[in-house]
This record gives C-alpha cells, sequence and structure tokens, in this order.
C-alpha cells in the first residue's frame, strides 16, 4: 500500500515530507518523490528504489517550500520507474494517488484527443490531468476537483498541490484512507496516524466520498455531494516510538518478539478475570440467535479465519463458510438470513475485504470484524468491533497480528458456545483458564530462538519446502509455508497431512525438506503416520513438536523443535512462533530484505 503525506507549513517541509514517508517505509514501495509549491513555481524530485534514493536527489537539487507532498509508489500501473514515480505533474498543479482508476483507459484516450500529453505509463496521471483541464479553464482548484471526483471510477487517496495557490492542498478519499492532522499555525494529511505522528496527535478521518481543503488555519471538508460537513477531531495515540526497532536487528524479530506482551493485551479486552468468564464488546444483536458464520479475509488473516473454523464449529456447533476476500463477491455466495459475516484484516483497509464487506451488509449480514485499527474503515462500518491490540506492526509480513487475531477469534468461538448453550461453566472457566496460560507458552516458544537459528542453514538452500499439518494445526502449515515465500523466496507449500499422498508425495526427494507440526494428542500417530511416508522417499523431516511428540517420533529427523506442552485450544498461537522464527531465520541466512521484501505491500487497497 503506497503512502501519502502532505504539509501546510510555517517552515520547510521537504525533510519533513521525507521523514513522514520513511516512517511509512513499513508497508512496501519501489519509487518515491516529493513536491513542494516555491516561487510560483512546482519543485518535484522522484527516484526509483528505496528513500535513499530520494535523499541523494534532494540533496543534489533541494526542493524549498514550506507547502508539498510526498508519496512512496507501489507499482499497479507501470514499472516501477523515475518517471512513473509520484508526485505526477502538469504546468498548474501535482499530486500523489493511492489506490486504483479502473477507467483510467477511457479517460486516458478521451484526455489525448483533447490534446492532453502524458510522460508515465500510470492510471494516477490522468487524475492530474482531468483536475489541470478544468483549472486552465479557469475554474479555482475547489471548483476543479469536485467537477473531476465524480468522473473517476476505482478507489483513491489523493493529494494535490496548485501552482497559483502555493498556501493550501487538496485532498480527497474514496476506498482509500485518508487522515487529516491539526497542528500550530500548520495542517497535514496523511495515510495513517503513524505517518503524522511526530507532527500532531490531533486528527480526523475522513468518510467514504469526503474531499478537503487543508490550509495553515484548518481544513474544510466536505463530503461526496460538496455539503459541508464536520468530523471529530480524536487524540490518535500514535507514537514514533512505535516504530523504533530497538535492540532487534529488523522490525520482524522485535514483533516476533512482542508476541507475549500484546497477545496478553488483546486477551485482557475479553476475559473478566474477576469471574473466570469470556467477555465482548456491547452489541445490539443477539449472538445466540446466529445460525451460520461467513469468514473473509486475505492472506495471513485468512489463515486465522481457517483455525477459527475449527474453534467456532468444534466449540460452538456453528456452520462456517470461509473464502477468501478477492473471490468472495464474484462467486456470488448464498447469505442466509440471520447470519454472521466476520472480516479478519490487520489494516482494516485491505479493498478486497472492504468490498465484500459492503456485499455483505447489503445482504443484511450483521457485521463483525477483528482488526488493528479501530478507526480504519471496517472498524466504523461494523455492527460489532473486536480490536486487537498488537500496536503497529511494521515488518511487512505478519506475526503479532495473526496472533493476537488468534486470541481474539479464539474468545469469540468461546463466547459464542456459551451462548448457544454448548458450553456450560465449568467448561468456559477452563478455556479461560488456557488462553490466560497463553502469553507464558508463547515466551517458553520464544526461548528456542538460538537452536531454531542454529539449523536454518540446513534450510536455506532448498528450493523447495513443505509443510504438513493436521486439524488447526494445517492452517499454521499454511502460515509458515506463505512466511518462508513472502521473505526468504524459497518456494513453499502447506498441505494438510493427509492429503500429503494425493499428490503432493510425488516432490518428495532428498533435496525437499518437510517441517512437520504435530502436537502431541488425538491426531498425533497419523501425522508420524504421514512422516513416516516423507522417510521412506529421503525426505528430510524438521518436527515441530512437545517433549511426548519429540521422544516418540523425533529419531531420524534433519532437526527438531521443541514447543511446550500446551491445551489444543491454544496450540496455534504457540506453534505460529517456530514457523515464524524459522522463516525469519533462514531469510538472514539468504541475506533477504527481512521487512520490505520485494514486491509486497503491508495493506494491498487495489483489488
Amino acid at each position: 500500500m503506497c503512502g501519502i503525506i502532505g504539509i501546510v507549513g510555517k517552515e520547510e517541509v521537504a525533510d519533513r515530507l521525507v521523514d513522514g514517508l520513511r516512517r511509512m517505509e513499513y508497508r512496501g514501495y519501489d519509487s518515491a518523490g516529493v513536491c513542494t509549491a516555491f516561487g510560483g513555481e512546482l519543485v518535484r524530485r522522484r527516484a526509483q528504489g528505496k528513500l535513499v534514493n530520494l535523499v541523494r536527489e534532494l540533496a543534489r537539487a533541494p526542493a524549498p517550500g514550506t507547502v508539498g507532498i510526498a508519496h512512496t509508489r507501489w507499482a499497479t500501473h507501470g514499472a516501477p520507474t523515475a518517471s512513473n514515480a509520484h508526485p505526477h505533474a502538469t504546468a498548474e498543479l501535482a499530486l500523489v494517488h493511492n489506490g486504483i482508476i479502473e477507467n483510467f483507459r477511457q479517460l486516458k484516450e478521451a484526455l489525448t484527443a483533447r490534446g492532453r500529453t502524458f510522460e508515465s505509463d500510470t492510471d494516477s496521471e490522468v487524475v492530474a490531468h482531468l483536475i489541470s483541464e478544468q483549472v486552465e479553464a479557469g475554474a479555482s482548484p475547489e471548483d476543479a476537483v469536485k467537477a473531476a471526483l465524480p468522473q473517476l471510477r476505482g478507489a483513491f487517496a489523493l493529494a494535490i498541490v496548485f501552482r497559483s495557490h502555493p498556501d493550501m492542498l487538496i485532498g480527497a478519499r474514496l476506498g482509500s484512507p485518508l487522515v487529516v492532522g491539526y497542528g500550530d499555525g500548520e495542517t497535514y494529511l496523511g495515510s495513517d496516524a503513524l505517518a503524522l505522528a511526530p507532527l500532531t496527535q490531533k486528527i480526523s478521518y475522513l468518510d467514504e466520498g469526503d474531499w478537503v481543503v487543508i490550509t495553515r488555519e484548518g481544513a474544510q471538508i466536505r463530503d461526496i455531494d460538496g455539503n459541508p460537513v464536520k468530523h471529530e477531531i480524536t487524540t490518535s495515540g500514535a507514537s514514533a516510538v512505535q516504530i523504533e526497532k530497538g535492540n532487534y536487528r529488523h522490525f520482524m524479530q522485535k514483533e516476533i518478539f512482542e508476541q507475549p506482551t500484546v497477545v496478553a493485551q488483546t486477551l485482557r479486552s475479553y476475559i473478566r478475570q474477576v469471574d473466570q468468564s469470556v467477555a465482548l464488546p456491547q452489541m445490539d444483536f443477539d449472538l445466540s440467535k446466529i445460525s451460520r458464520v461467513t469468514i473473509v479475509a486475505c492472506g495471513t488473516s485468512y489463515y486465522a479465519g481457517l483455525v477459527a473454523k475449527y474453534w467456532f464449529e468444534q466449540f460452538a456447533r456453528l456452520p462456517v463458510d470461509i473464502d477468501v476476500a478477492s473471490e468472495f463477491r464474484y462467486r456470488d455466495p448464498v447469505l442466509e438470513p440471520g447470519g454472521l459475516a466476520l472480516f479478519i484484516s490487520q489494516s482494516g483497509e485491505t479493498a478486497d475485504t472492504l468490498a465484500a464487506l459492503r456485499h455483505c451488509k447489503a445482504a443484511g449480514q450483521t457485521i463483525a470484524v477483528v482488526v488493528n485499527v479501530p478507526t480504519s474503515s471496517m472498524a466504523r462500518e461494523a455492527d460489532l468491533l473486536l480490536p486487537t491490540h498488537a500496536g503497529p506492526e511494521i515488518g511487512v509480513a505478519s506475526t503479532k497480528a495473526f496472533t493476537c487475531q488468534l486470541a481474539v477469534l479464539a474468545a469469540l468461538a468461546a463466547h459464542l458456545a456459551v451462548k448457544r448453550g454448548r458450553m456450560d461453566r465449568a467448561e468456559e472457566c477452563d478455556v479461560v483458564e488456557q488462553l490466560l496460560e497463553t502469553p507464558s507458552s508463547l515466551n517458553a516458544a520464544l526461548s528456542h530462538d538460538d537452536e531454531i537459528a542454529a539449523m536454518a542453514h540446513l534450510i536455506a538452500p532448498a528450493r523447495d519446502v513443505l509443510y504438513l499439518g493436521r486439524g488447526p494445526d494445517y492452517p499454521l502449515a499454511l502460515e509458515g509455508a506463505l512466511k518462508l515465500k513472502e521473505i526468504s523466496y524459497i518456494h513453499a507449500e502447506g498441505y494438510a497431512s493427509g492429503e500429503m499422498k494425493h499428490g503432493p508425495i510425488a516432490l518428495i526427494d532428498e533435496a525437499v525438506p518437510v517441517i512437520v507440526l504435530a502436537p502431541s494428542g488425538p491426531l498425533f500417530e497419523k501425522t508420524v503416520s504421514n512422516m513416516q511416508e516423507v522417510r521412506a522417499r529421503g525426505g528430510k523431516i524438521v518436527l515441530i513438536s512437545d517433549a511426548e511428540g519429540l521422544a516418540e517420533a523425533g529419531e531420524g529427523c534433519l532437526a527438531t523443535i521443541e514447543m511446550p506442552k500446551v491445551h489444543p485450544l491454544i496450540a496455534p498461537l504457540v506453534y505460529a512462533v517456530p514457523v515464524q522464527l524459522l522463516a525469519y531465520h533462514v531469510a538472514c541466512v539468504k541475506g533477504t530484505d527481512v521487512d520490505q521484501p520485494r514486491n509486497l505491500a503491508k495493506s494491498v487497497t487495489v483489488e
């Protein structure tokens, strides 16, 4: 997801704009740029690659001025080149854009026919020309933006600076987040509160279709119809300290080790220790009347939903459908009356998931959202908001957000079971006790970091890796494979252990490590049987299990990783740790960019 920052300031803004971009590097990007208004001109600097290249360009050719915009781009239309980098400009204005303009080809053809000349391959540049055309015809910036926005189909967050009006910026949003920040004689635009954290804690969130004119005196917000609106100014609580690595080598490593703390913080919101019960936020509907749950998510959040499916059906005896958000609407799903649609997202802005949420809302479903950003679009549109408390997650590969999602979903599963009469008081107390043990079990899992690091060199040379698991450990196998792919660029696949002999076993040879997640318990013997099938074909096994499981099946493995003995309910949270650490250390051995892996963005705000 690209990053936007804009400042209408009292002092030079270029350095502060670059600093704002630094705070958004975690989103993933492949080019960057700034544009300031100075001396009746627009001063634009852009660079391909990392932010350090833009810094060098600014050192060579500074961008003076007290008003400006900046952007980190993750390429969609057009290659990641300097000419495709934002801001895009005409003689009258420059703009930055997050999102995607779906009808840009038609708009570009019409603009070209009217004599407009394009210098990039992006969809974003058409917006600059649409607005500039109006300004050149004599329209004010406000009227030009008001006329252009209805012509755009897709998703956008925009920040625009005008050559002839150097003391203002205009922002607009539809489908992509944008916040306004209020300072002392300064006003700001940003993709999120974190981007503005050192500048101000006073922010307001633009709603869908809003556009805003910001000056040093403040902000004038209008809705999609052009009517003036006022939004509450809140205190963000975002802090620049939250995005420091401290003594850790990478943000991902720091976030893995934060999991005992943030999972504890999350569980405290859902557990009443005084009476050993699970409690949810206040809601206006009766959970006991829910007849079916539809879970929708993307990526790692989807795997959290797969675990929740096991829990909801096992504990609450509630039927569950689950789908990836990018496919959900297009198969025209059957949504029964009385259903609960549950959406899981770290950012709360993922385009596919947000579109699926609105589809379900239009179909009369009750909407629940598990999200790490309680002010996000999904959070604001939910009937039941279930926040996680992971804090900002800077590493692109999700770690602590995943385990916090699992913590919330485990609490929700228990609460649904109680409300539906499927869990008695003694069973609820036992579940609460197990959940309260999770942070200490996560600490125990993290204590094996050194031995995981020591065996990472055994996996790093592989071209292919398989992950196997049964029951709720099957989604963990999928998640482990995803983590390895994301940051080490090794091809990896996760499978249900019993499915291996239905095709994947053809891949097994002495060059393919097989990571097996197998806590001791009812499914352990069957998983061991699958391990023997791997071993018989020369496969090298890394077994992740507790002491009892390793004693029974660890002999002859390439490596073993010991986990604490835990209740099956919390096993997915605990077993997330070794697969995260294994991916992390393998990536370190290979020397890849752990926090900002190639081609990936933290949150995908385009479909």
